[in-house]
C-alpha cells in the first residue's frame, strides 16, 4: 500500500501558483513547498511542472533547484522526476561515477517489477542516449554481471512447475552445501529465471533439504557483489516490502546517514508499498520508521521524509 497517492481536489493550475508565492520576493516558503509537493502524486507533480510553466514561462524544477539546497533539493528534485527517469538517473550515476555504486545496481535490478524495468530501460536509452545492458556490462564482471544482465532481461517463467520445485531446491543444494567449490552458474540460473511464486516454493524445499534458509547457504557458498545481487534477490522474492525495511534501517544505523539511500527508497516506494515497508520496519526493528526518520534527521529535510513516510 502507497503513503503517497493523488491528491483528491487537485488543480494543478492552483498549485502551479501557490509554489510559485512560496518561491517569490525575499525568502522561500520550504514548508509550503514540501508540504503541497508530498501530498501530491508523480503524475500530478508533472501535470503542476506543465501548469507552472504554461502560466509562469519558467522550468519549475529548475526555479526549485535555485531556491532550495542540498539534500532538500535533492529531495524535491527526486520527487518532480518520473520513476523510470529517476530509477534510469540513479542507474546512470552509479555506474557512470567515479567507480560502480554495486549498491545501486543490486537494489534497483532485484526489486523492480518486469514492466517497471522494461520502463527504466526505455528512459535509460532516452535521457542518455545509452543502452544500460551495454554500460552495466562495461562496469561489472564474472557471475555478477551474468546475474544483472539476467535480471535486466525481465523475463522471469510465469506461474509455479511443481514438477521442478524439488528438483531446482536439490539442484541448489548440490551446487552449493553439498559439494567443495560452488557451481555459481546453478545458483544464478534457477534464481534470475524462476518465477517469485516457484521460487517461494523452492525456498520451502531447501530449507527441509539443507537444514538451513538458502541465504545462509549463499553467504557461505558466495562473496562480494555475486553474494550481494542473490541475497538480493532472494529477500525479494520473500517481501519486497520487507527487503526495503531492511535497506532503509541500514542507511540510517550507520556512523552518518546514507541520505542518497534514505533518499531514493522513500521517494521510489511511496507510491508502491511504503505502508507495508512501514509495517515490516517495526516487526523487525521495534521502532516506527517515523521515529527512526526523526531520530535521523533535520530541519525541513527531516519534515519532508516523514510526510513522505505517513504517521505510523
Amino acid at each position: 500500500m502507497a503513503s503517497v497517492r493523488d491528491f483528491v481536489h487537485f488543480n494543478a493550475k492552483q498549485d502551479a501558483d501557490l509554489l510559485r508565492k512560496a518561491m517569490k520576493g525575499i525568502g522561500t516558503d520550504e514548508d509550503a513547498i514540501l508540504m503541497l509537493l508530498t501530498a501530491r502524486s508523480n503524475q500530478q507533480r508533472q501535470e503542476i511542472k506543465a501548469a507552472f510553466k504554461k502560466a509562469h514561462g519558467k522550468d519549475l524544477v529548475k526555479e526549485l533547484k535555485s531556491e532550495l539546497g542540498g539534500k532538500l533539493e535533492d529531495l524535491i528534485v527526486a520527487l518532480m522526476t518520473p520513476p523510470a527517469s529517476y530509477d534510469a538517473n540513479e542507474l546512470h550515476k552509479a555506474i557512470k561515477g567515479a567507480g560502480t555504486d554495486d549498491n545501486v545496481l543490486i537494489e534497483i535490478l532485484a526489486s523492480r517489477t518486469p514492466e517497471q524495468m522494461k520502463e527504466i530501460i526505455k528512459a535509460y536509452k532516452k535521457d542518455h542516449g545509452g543502452k544500460l545492458e551495454k554500460d552495466i556490462m562495461g562496469d561489472t564482471s564474472g557471475h555478477y554481471q551474468r546475474m544483472l544482465v539476467i535480471l535486466l532481461q525481465a523475463s522471469r517463467e510465469e506461474g509455479v512447475d511443481e514438477s521442478k520445485v524439488e528438483k531446482d531446491a536439490k539442484e541448489l543444494f548440490a551446487a552449493g552445501e553439498e559439494k567443495f567449490g560452488t557451481d555459481e552458474d546453478k545458483f544464478i540460473n534457477i534464481l534470475g529465471n524462476r518465477s517469485v511464486e516457484h521460487l517461494r516454493k523452492v525456498f520451502i524445499a531447501y530449507k527441509k533439504i539443507a537444514g538451513c534458509d538458502i541465504e545462509e547457504s549463499i553467504k557461505g557458498e558466495c562473496t562480494g557483489n555475486l553474494e550481494n545481487v542473490l541475497l538480493a534477490v532472494v529477500k525479494c522474492v520473500k517481501s519486497v516490502p520487507a527487503y526495503f525495511a531492511e535497506c532503509v534501517h541500514d542507511s540510517m544505523s550507520r556512523a552518518g546517514t546514507d541520505d542518497e539511500t534514505l533518499i531514493r527508497i522513500m521517494v521510489s516506494r511511496s507510491e508502491v508499498d511504503m505502508v507495508d515497508i512501514r509495517t515490516h520496519f517495526k516487526r523487525m526493528y521495534h521502532q516506527s520508521l517515523y521515529t527512526t526518520i526523526q531520530e535521523d534527521t533535520g530541519g525541513d529535510y527531516q519534515k519532508a521524509l516523514c510526510y513522505l513516510c505517513g504517521m505510523d
